[in-house]
């Protein structure tokens, strides 16, 4: 675990982050805070272009609590079979549509309280839907921004929790709506788990990696 990065360090790296993609985007199709919802709780242990290719149909039929209740826990299992530990998924996405229409009037709600009262949905899930829909400056800690938090020291830390306070507490405000976005895409497609791209990175002057790649 590297230290904790220093204020105006941190800030010039997220300069860098902004300046190439002002407006990063999550790379999880959906068409309202109920997909995006699904399409976040059916991503845990897949791929976003794996859950990307089973919700492009099911979401043309599906895309509130009461279709899903229509389409019935069998026809959902026919669209996300493909998808890892898709029996539980789809048994918590029903679940899920069952307790919006019955507690939220079908709608998703805004508070992280109540959106990890649904079955399947956890703190990750519910900070990526405040953020993606609700545009609250939340942040989603995967295993890409785990990493890139300790190997860094942007917001190290020993579990996911940790890394979450690091990044509310250390990253300055004005970047903190896409912070989580702009870490994922990172640690996604530069900083890797087993070799990182330290040649295409923008922040490779000042990253106190030490085993840094050519």
């Amino acid at each position: 675990m590297a230290k904790q990065m220093k204020y105006l360090t941190i800030k010039e790296v997220f300069r860098r982050f902004h300046e190439l993609e002002p407006e990063p985007k999550g790379e999880l199709h959906h068409t309202n805070a109920y997909t995006l919802t699904v399409a976040v709780a059916l991503s845990a242990q897949a791929t976003d272009a794996g859950v990307n290719k089973a919700t492009r149909d099911l979401f043309k039929i599906a895309d509130t609590p009461q279709k899903m209740l229509a389409l019935g826990l069998d026809g959902l299992i026919e669209y996300i079979k493909t998808i890892g530990l898709f029996r539980q998924k789809a048994k918590n996405v029903i679940k899920m549509s069952q307790l919006l229409v019955d507690e939220f009037d079908g709608e998703v709600p805004s508070s992280r309280a109540a959106l990890m009262s649904l079955p399947g949905v956890g703190r990750k899930t519910a900070n990526v839907v405040l953020n993606m829909w609700f545009h609250m400056p939340t942040q989603a800690v995967d295993t890409h921004i785990f990493r890139l938090g300790n190997r860094t020291g942007i917001a190290p830390g020993k579990d996911v929790d940790a890394v979450e306070r690091a990044i509310e507490d250390n990253i300055p405000a004005e970047y903190q709506l896409h912070a989580h976005h702009w870490l994922i895409l990172h640690g996604r497609y530069v900083c890797k788990a087993r070799k990182p791209v330290c040649a295409n990175c923008i922040i490779r002057d000042i990253c106190p990696f030490e085993e840094k790649t050519l």
